[in-house]
C-alpha cells in the first residue's frame, strides 16, 4: 500500500523559535549571516563559492535579468538569470553582469568619431551608460580616439546629426593608464586628477578597460559585495534539461559562476543526464544546482548525481499552483526540515557537505529565520524580490497604490514549458503558475538590510551568532491555530489616522 507520513505537512507559519541564552556577544553587529553555496569538504577545504548573505533571487522571468543581480551581488547574495529566453540572450544578460564589476571594466558604450549626437542619445538610452567610448572601429578593444560623456554634449543647444569628432574630448586631452596599471594605482589616478572615469590601454593605444571613480565608492558603500578573483560580480544563470547541450557552453564562456536546473521537480533522469554531461564536459569545475526535491530521497538521488547544491520546495511559492493542480508537493517547513537531516547524513557519510537552498514559503521575514534554523543553508526568494526597483517588471497603480508585476515561470504568460519537463511534448499543456500584482517595495538594498537585520536580531535571541550555530543550536516549537492568534495584536482596538 501507499506509503503515509506520520506527520502532517507543516508551513513556516506552524513554528516558533524558542529563545536561548544571550550572552554579551549576540549583537547584531557580531553576527555573520556567511554561508555556502556549492558543496566542498566541510572541515578540510574552503567552500569554492560562498554567499555573504544567505539570499538568492529566483530564476524568474519577473524576477531575476543582470540589473537584479547586480544590485543584490552588492548586497552579498546572488541572482540566477532566468533560462526561459534564448541562449544569447541569456548570455548576454550573464556577460553585462560580469562586466558591470567594481574594477575594471570592459566598454559596453562604443562609437566611432563619424557617429552623431543621435548615436550617442541612443546608445545612453539603450543600455544607461553616459561613458561611451569612441574608437577606429566602434568596439571595446578599437585603438582609443577619444571619450564621450555627458558634459560634452548639450542637447538642446546641438542639432542632433554633429558628428561625435567634433565634441568628444580627443585622446591627447584624456589622462589614461597603461595595462599593467593596478587599481589601487588608478584609483589614485582618478582622485589625483579628478576624473570621472580612467581609461586603460595597451602599448597600441588600444582601450583595455575603463576604472571608474563610482566603482570605488560603491566598493566602499557595499564591503560585503560578492565578487571573484578578477573583482567581478558573481552571478548565476538558470538551465534546463532540454538545450543543456548548446546553453550551458554558452553560459560558461560568458563568464557564469554557477548554473542551476530550473525545474519544478528534480528527482528525475532528466536532471542526472543534465548534471552528467556537464560533469563530463567540464568536471567539477562548473558548479551546478538541481532540484526541487522535499524529502530525502530525492536529494540523496541529486547528492549522489553531482549536484553542487539542492533546492527545496514543491509549490510554496505565492504564484505556484503546482499543489492545486497536479495534488504533489509538501509543506516548505516539513520539506526543508526532512532534507536538512539527509544532508547532514549525507555529509557524514562521505565527508561532502552539499548545501540546501529553500525555495518558497516565505511570506514574512521571520520566515527566513526559520528556514535557517531548520537547516537551509541559504534561501531563494521571488516574490520578495519582484516587488523591488531592480526587478525588471512593470510599475502599475492600482486603487491610488503602487505595485509591479509578477507571474510564475508555469503561467501563461511565462510558458516556461521546460521547466516542467516530463520528456514529452515540447509544450505547456495546463498552468502551474499565475499572473499578478504585488505590492511596490522600492530599492532592493532597503528591503534586505531591514530583513537582514531582524535576522540577525533573531538569531541573538537564540544565542547564536552564525548560521551553522543556529543550524546546531536552534529550538524550534509547533504552534496551534490559537496561538497564532495570540501572536498578533488581539483585543484591542487600533487607532486610525482620520
Amino acid at each position: 500500500m501507499a506509503y503515509y507520513y506520520p506527520e502532517p505537512s507543516r508551513t513556516f507559519n506552524e513554528f516558533l523559535l524558542v529563545p536561548c541564552y544571550t550572552s554579551e556577544k549576540c549583537t547584531p553587529d557580531q553576527v555573520s549571516l556567511k554561508t555556502p553555496l556549492v558543496k566542498y569538504r566541510k572541515g578540510v577545504e574552503e567552500c569554492p563559492i560562498e554567499l555573504s548573505i544567505p539570499l538568492s533571487s529566483a530564476i524568474m522571468q519577473s524576477v531575476s535579468d543582470d540589473n537584479l543581480a547586480v544590485a543584490l551581488a552588492k548586497e552579498g547574495g546572488i541572482s540566477f538569470i532566468y533560462g526561459s529566453q534564448t541562449i544569447e540572450d541569456e548570455a548576454s544578460m550573464v556577460k553585462r553582469v560580469k562586466n558591470n564589476k567594481a574594477g575594471f571594466i570592459v566598454s559596453a558604450s562604443n562609437l566611432t568619431p563619424d557617429a552623431t549626437l543621435a548615436d550617442v542619445i541612443d546608445l545612453k538610452a539603450k543600455n544607461g551608460f553616459s561613458t561611451v567610448a569612441i574608437t577606429d572601429d566602434s568596439t571595446a578593444n578599437g585603438k582609443l580616439l577619444g571619450i564621450v560623456s555627458s558634459r560634452d554634449y548639450r542637447i538642446s543647444r546641438m542639432s542632433m546629426d554633429t558628428p561625435v569628432k567634433e565634441f568628444m574630448t580627443p585622446i591627447d586631452k584624456l589622462v589614461t593608464a597603461p595595462e599593467n596599471t593596478t587599481l589601487h594605482e588608478a584609483n589614485d589616478i582618478i582622485w589625483d586628477n579628478k576624473l570621472n572615469s580612467l581609461p586603460i590601454i595597451d602599448k597600441d593605444g588600444h582601450l583595455l578597460y575603463f576604472v571608474f571613480r563610482k566603482d570605488y565608492s560603491q566598493h566602499k558603500e557595499y564591503p560585503n559585495s560578492l565578487i571573484d578573483a578578477e573583482k567581478r560580480y558573481i552571478v548565476g544563470a538558470g538551465i534546463n534539461s532540454r538545450d543543456y547541450e548548446e546553453r550551458v557552453p554558452a553560459l560558461v564562456e560568458a563568464g557564469a559562476d554557477v548554473l542551476c536546473i530550473d525545474s519544478s521537480e528534480g528527482y528525475s533522469i532528466w536532471q542526472k543526464r543534465t548534471i552528467e554531461f556537464i560533469r563530463n564536459k567540464y568536471g567539477d569545475k562548473v558548479k551546478v544546482g538541481a532540484g526541487n526535491v522535499v524529502e530525502k530521497d530525492g536529494f540523496k538521488f541529486l547528492a549522489e548525481c553531482g549536484a553542487d547544491f539542492v533546492k527545496v520546495g514543491i509549490g510554496g511559492g505565492s504564484i505556484c499552483i503546482t499543489r492545486a493542480t497536479k495534488g504533489i508537493g509538501r509543506g516548505q517547513a516539513s520539506a526543508v526540515i526532512e532534507v536538512a537531516q539527509a544532508r547532514d547524513d549525507y555529509f557524514k557519510e562521505t565527508g561532502v557537505y552539499v548545501p540546501i537552498c529553500s525555495d518558497g514559503g516565505i511570506v514574512h521575514d521571520y520566515h527566513m529565520t526559520l528556514a535557517l534554523a531548520m537547516g537551509a543553508d541559504f534561501l531563494m526568494l521571488g516574490r520578495y524580490f519582484a516587488g523591488c526597483d531592480e526587478s525588471p517588471t512593470n510599475k502599475v497603480v492600482i486603487n491610488n497604490q503602487f505595485f509591479k508585476e509578477y507571474w510564475g515561470e508555469g503561467s501563461n504568460r511565462a510558458r516556461n514549458w521546460q521547466r516542467y519537463d516530463l520528456g514529452g511534448s515540447k509544450s505547456l499543456s495546463f498552468e502551474e503558475g499565475v499572473d499578478s500584482y504585488i505590492p511596490y517595495a522600492g530599492p532592493l538594498h532597503d528591503n534586505v538590510e531591514m530583513s537582514l537585520y531582524k535576522v540577525k536580531s533573531t538569531m541573538c535571541n537564540c544565542g547564536v551568532t552564525s548560521i551553522p550555530e543556529l543550524h546546531e543550536k536552534a529550538k524550534l516549537t509547533v504552534v496551534s491555530a490559537t496561538s497564532i492568534v495570540e501572536g498578533n495584536y488581539h483585543d484591542v482596538t487600533l487607532k486610525t489616522n482620520t
